[in-house]
């Protein structure tokens, strides 16, 4: 297979870290837990920062790429345990976004970075506290 959307990459990926956790995959991302694998997503996060202060693009796109990985072992882990599955990290992503910038994808307007800041935290606070809670940010 030799993916070419990202869709199909991002379906490679999920594949492969699922097969890496199976039986018969890895033995060191199949002892992995949620809390095991908490400080190489830190690290991740620094080593994207990093690349991003250097302009160094060619390291920030292997950066990212291990920052993606990182969401993709959570879900693995999640979807192993019936608590979610990746496809929901995605619906929850893509609803919020769509939710926040009703300037972009509703009948509201902004005319300026404050405008969508304001827009942001209003629909932001008026999200039930349990909304707000899953989908911070």
């Amino acid at each position: 297979m030799n993916p070419e959307t990202a869709g199909e990459k991002f379906q490679q990926l999920v594949a492969i870290m699922a097969r890496l956790r199976a039986p018969g995959g890895c033995p060191w991302d199949r002892e992995q837990t949620f809390d095991s694998i908490k400080p190489f997503t830190l690290e991740e996060t620094y080593e994207v920062l990093d690349a991003i202060d250097h302009r160094d693009w060619g390291e920030l796109t292997q950066e990212l790429g291990d920052f993606i990985l990182q969401a993709v072992f959570y879900a693995q882990m999640a979807s192993e345990q019936g608590l979610f599955r990746v496809e929901d990290v995605l619906d929850a992503i893509n609803q919020k976004l769509v939710r926040r910038h009703p300037h972009v994808f509703g009948g509201e307007s902004a005319a300026s970075a404050d405008d969508v800041l304001s827009i942001w935290g209003r629909v932001k606070g008026a999200e039930p506290k349990a909304e707000r809670k899953r989908t911070a940010g």
